[in-house]
């Protein structure tokens, strides 16, 4: 099985918006008033799906906005002040965030599946290291190994580039190194050789121009990349089937997040991500689609 397509201041820092507008309408079940405006953001591994959907969908009578700022929890952050009308994430709502908004009504709609892959530059793979342990990855982003060759690869210096709170990638991989909801996770080491990062493309970027770099990444964007790989947890490597099945540890679902059930535009839009055509986008960006999940 073939591996699913992939892609310094202060942990606080928040990146800049992507903002994509784009006219649309009509979509799927129609119904949409003139000038009525559909407003998304959300998670970057979400986007490039909600936005080709946008830019199908389009039309003079709806306006979409499709917005990055902040990644999933700037998304669902968005949705409970009443900012936006869906969420996107590849993170699941926890009760933390039902706490601090409990008078929203979040409904998740699985349109699709992922993984964080812990993505290197190639030398990292050509030196010999393909795998690591739980330990070993808490170790990695914990800042305490300072050369590759402590865990068994080349002797090249580690960076690591870890992602800014509140990123759904960032969450999936504090949930697994250090339970749920990621709640006993340390500090961010004062470590010259730790940055925090944003969104996918911010991360991507960053591990190309870097030698001997790591970070966690939508594995969708590490794909067909010749510089970066992926390593293995636990001797398991992120491809479609061991995503699919789960038995990669860091797989996660992507959702479309609303205030109650979609309706109206939202659920034109909903509805058109989870029909064909919206699923061939999650094919088309390497995620997994429904079907393949039930397979």
């Amino acid at each position: 099985m073939s591996t699913l397509r992939a892609v310094p201041p202060a942990r606080l820092r928040v990146s800049l918006p992507l903002l994509l507008l784009v006219l649309v309408a009509g979509c799927a079940g129609g119904g949409a008033s003139a000038g009525t405006t559909l407003r998304i953001s959300g998670s970057t591994t979400v986007n490039p799906v909600a936005a080709d959907a946008a830019e199908t969908l389009r039309s003079k009578d709806l306006i979409i906005t499709v917005d990055t700022q902040g990644g999933s929890g700037g998304g669902i952050t968005q949705l409970a002040a009443g900012q936006i009308d869906i969420a996107m994430s590849s993170k699941p709502i926890v009760d933390g965030d039902r706490t601090a908004a409990p008078a929203v009504d979040f409904v998740e709609t699985l349109i699709g599946q992922d993984a964080v892959g812990i993505v290197v530059r190639k030398e990292v793979l050509d030196g010999g290291l393909r795998s690591v342990s739980k330990a070993q990855l808490q170790s990695l982003f914990e800042g305490k190994v300072a050369n590759w060759k402590e865990l068994g690869g080349p002797d090249l210096e580690v960076f690591v580039y870890d992602k800014e709170p509140g990123r759904g990638t960032r969450e999936v991989l504090d949930a697994y190194l250090y339970g749920k909801d990621g709640g006993k996770a340390p500090p961010p080491p004062n470590s010259p050789r730790y940055a925090i990062v944003g969104g996918n493309e911010e991360t991507r970027t960053k591990l190309i121009s870097t030698p001997g770099s790591v970070a966690p990444l939508s594995s969708a964007f590490a794909a067909d990349q010749p510089k970066l790989g992926l390593l293995g947890i636990d001797g398991v490597v992120a491809t479609s089937q061991t995503i699919a099945d789960k038995s990669y540890a860091l797989s996660r679902p992507l959702f479309l997040i609303t205030d109650g059930a979609p309706a109206g535009p939202a659920k034109d839009f909903v509805d058109y991500v989870l029909g064909p055509a919206g699923q061939q986008l999650l094919t088309r960006h390497g995620y997994l689609t429904l079907a393949e999940l039930r397979t």
